[in-house]
């Protein structure tokens, strides 16, 4: 078995003095696609923040490679080999196509250089002195999954990365995950289409109420469907 990458033990988080979660725990190996499923407001994306930093407070444990992250801020959590691609993605406006590709610092040894991230995603090649935010959406994601490529960090969490997107682009963004998986990124991925979710995960955590209620191997989804789609409502 892969060793654990990243394990996440009774984890609480807050913004302001609304508590958000209530002792999530999740394991996930090197290599590995994971999903955090749930409806809206369940918790998941304030996972992905609380195990990158930002988030008001946080309690609990979050080790990456055995290294406990409760305490440390969110620069240096990212230079320890973790980056996270929000929903909103954060493209910059005064900046084109390639300054934003390249504004992330390199933050260790492995990531994948400009060209081979074009490979990935010829539209930006296509597109490279494009003010970064006259792209379209799903370009915009590109893009954003493209930048974090580049830092060297091999845990990468993203949030909604085929939200609004056109069938197309999201069979497009499937392809590119199964490919960085094939080369050894980690991906922690909070996903509402759980259909899409069954194409690249290999597990995935349901959440509810800020906490994880299951976990459901992706070979075993299709015999529990009725119970996702009671978690989900769908």
């Amino acid at each position: 078995m892969p060793e654990t990458l990243l394990e996440v033990r009774d984890l609480h988080a807050w913004y302001g003095e609304s508590h958000i979660l209530h002792g999530v725990d999740i394991e996930i190996r090197a290599g590995e696609m994971v999903t955090l499923l749930g409806r809206n407001g369940a918790g998941k994306t304030t996972t992905l923040k609380s195990i990158m930093g930002i988030v008001s407070e946080r309690r609990g444990s979050v080790r990456l490679e055995g290294r406990e992250l409760i305490g440390l801020s969110s620069n240096r959590i990212a230079r320890l080999g973790l980056a996270f691609c929000p929903e909103e993605r954060g493209i910059f406006a005064s900046l084109t196509v390639e300054e934003n590709l390249r504004l992330p610092p390199v933050v260790r040894p492995g990531g994948l250089g400009v060209d081979a991230i074009y490979g990935l995603f010829p539209n930006l090649r296509e597109r490279l002195r494009a003010g970064g935010t006259t792209l379209s959406g799903g370009e915009q994601q590109m893009l954003a999954i493209g930048r974090i490529l580049r830092t060297g960090a091999r845990l990468l969490l993203l949030d909604e990365p085929t939200e609004g997107l056109a069938p197309v682009i999201v069979q497009q963004i499937g392809v590119t995950l199964r490919r960085l998986k094939r080369e050894g990124f980690t991906v922690l991925l909070v996903e509402q289409n759980f259909r899409f979710a069954a194409t690249v995960a290999d597990r995935h955590y349901v959440m509810e109420h800020g906490r994880v209620v299951d976990m459901i191997p992706n070979g075993e989804l299709d015999a529990n469907m009725g119970k996702l789609h009671d978690y989900l409502g769908v």
